[in-house]
């Protein structure tokens, strides 16, 4: 009697639909259903008959006044497999390849499903690829996944696909190694090419997905993430005036220079620089003695040339300055023995220990925030004089604005770093590997081969 006052006599059918969603009255929203059929409000018809269960109608009706991309939005996941393919042939007939693929892939066929979506036009934001590889994951079928492999590879058209599609397929299909793989692959092609902000991006996104999905993260792609991101942090230090972080991180990525092949000579020219800014001359000179190979000299710019060329005359021995800023040392967080600042396993416990996003130094347990977007950690002390400073600052790893008011010293650090490590698995197995650089800052990496054609002042990376 209430709605039929609101709808008849009263012409409101705002309150009407109120009434109804709030009852849930399955004979209110037939009722509501044909007073919009009868004003021709033909989308809120079709919306309330399928909230009053009779699917057939409402496909009828969206047939007969073409409302059918309604009728498929509504239904949402409340339909029967014939009743998605009956929504999935509507749109074949049309031609509309992405509903097509996506109700096909609802009615579990999933060949069609994904013929159909591969013929949607490629582009970043199309949703037809996430839904041909949800697709292919449920389906397990060889074929399909070698059919949607061939066109993330550009087989099929000659367009080559965001890289980032193959790590979700195997990521789909369960083959976590191979996911893992394809995310070093990936990112070591962008590394390898200079762009090391996007190789950064990509292996921190493929790492927090699999992290999200509860996969221990392999060792590579951890190494290859924190020498990216002590890159990403050595030009945030410089840019800061913090010479001394600056200067390690450095070295840190000098001693692996043949993975940044594009910048051989601005990042040892740059190791140099900062080096001597804080008194490690020593350690300068080993990579000014680089620097001057014959590979590299006609490379450097000439201010810096003749610079590098008397420190390399006159070595100077380490300094008992150099020596106490190399060997500065903090405890480990797990077994409290005395560790370098800048090492990332602790040799009398053998743990994996996380290092600092804001530092590249490895955590201590009475000093540990937690990022509040990545959960990556951080050095309490440390990130509040950067908001201090700078009270725009965003997190280095995943670039999220921080405040003050978010961040909190951690009390239980231990167990949230056990928690950490626990989410990447022993070095020794080879799936699965530790959230530490082992193997990235131990030895000085000579495979200095391939080099830029030139240098400037500008590439330097102050």
């Amino acid at each position: 009697m209430c709605l039929s006052l609101l709808l008849e006599k009263m012409n409101n059918p705002k309150d009407a639909v109120r009434v109804v969603r709030e009852s849930k009255s399955i004979e209110g929203a037939k009722a509501v259903a044909h007073y919009f059929s009868k004003i021709g409000d033909f989308a809120s018809a079709i919306q309330f008959l399928v909230f009053s269960k009779c699917h057939n109608a409402a496909y009828e009706l969206a047939l007969k006044h073409r409302k059918m991309d309604v009728y498929a939005n509504v239904i949402g996941m409340d339909a029967s497999s014939q009743e998605y393919k009956s929504i999935a042939v509507h749109f074949e007939c049309e031609r509309n390849f992405l509903l097509a693929g996506k109700f096909f892939l609802y009615a579990k066929q999933y060949a069609k499903a994904v013929r159909h979506l591969l013929r949607v036009p490629y582009s970043d934001s199309s949703p037809a690829l996430d839904l041909a590889i949800e697709a292919v994951g449920e389906a397990k079928d060889k074929k399909l996944t070698h059919m949607v492999i061939a066109y993330l590879m550009g087989e099929t058209d000659g367009i080559a696909k965001d890289p980032r599609y193959l790590f979700r397929l195997y990521m789909a299909l369960q083959q976590y190694r191979e996911a893992a793989r394809t995310a070093v692959i990936i990112a070591r092609e962008e590394q390898n090419n200079g762009n090391y902000r996007n190789a950064h991006d990509l292996l921190f996104s493929m790492v927090q997905e699999l992290r999200q999905c509860g996969i221990k993260v392999p060792a590579e792609m951890l190494d290859n993430l924190s020498l990216l991101h002590s890159y990403i942090l050595a030009k945030l230090h410089i840019k800061t005036g913090n010479h001394l972080i600056a200067a390690r991180l450095l070295i840190r990525i000098a001693q692996n220079i043949s993975k940044f092949p594009s910048h051989i000579v601005p990042i040892l020219t740059s190791t140099v620089i900062e080096c001597h800014k804080v008194n490690l001359k020593h350690t300068g000179f080993t990579y000014a003695s680089m620097l001057l190979h014959p590979e590299h000299r006609d490379k450097i710019d000439q201010r810096y040339r003749r610079k590098f060329e008397g420190i390399v005359r006159r070595p100077e021995k380490p300094s008992s300055e150099e020596m106490e800023l190399l060997n500065a040392a903090s405890e480990c967080p797990f077994c409290s023995t005395s560790v370098p600042d800048y090492e990332l396993s602790c040799g009398s416990c053998r743990a994996s220990l996380p290092y600092c996003t804001l530092t590249g130094k490895h955590v201590v347990k009475n000093d540990l925030t937690l990022c509040p977007n990545c959960d990556f950690p951080m050095s309490y002390s440390n990130l509040i004089t950067f908001l201090e400073n700078q009270p725009d600052f965003v997190c280095p790893m995943c670039s999220a604005p921080l405040f003050r008011d978010e961040v909190r010293c951690l009390a239980d650090a231990v167990e949230v770093l056990l928690s950490w490590n626990a989410g990447s698995a022993d070095p020794e197995d080879d799936t699965r590997t530790s959230t530490n650089m082992t193997g990235v800052n131990s030895k000085q990496d000579n495979n200095v081969d391939k080099a830029p054609a030139s240098v400037t002042k500008d590439q330097v990376l102050h």
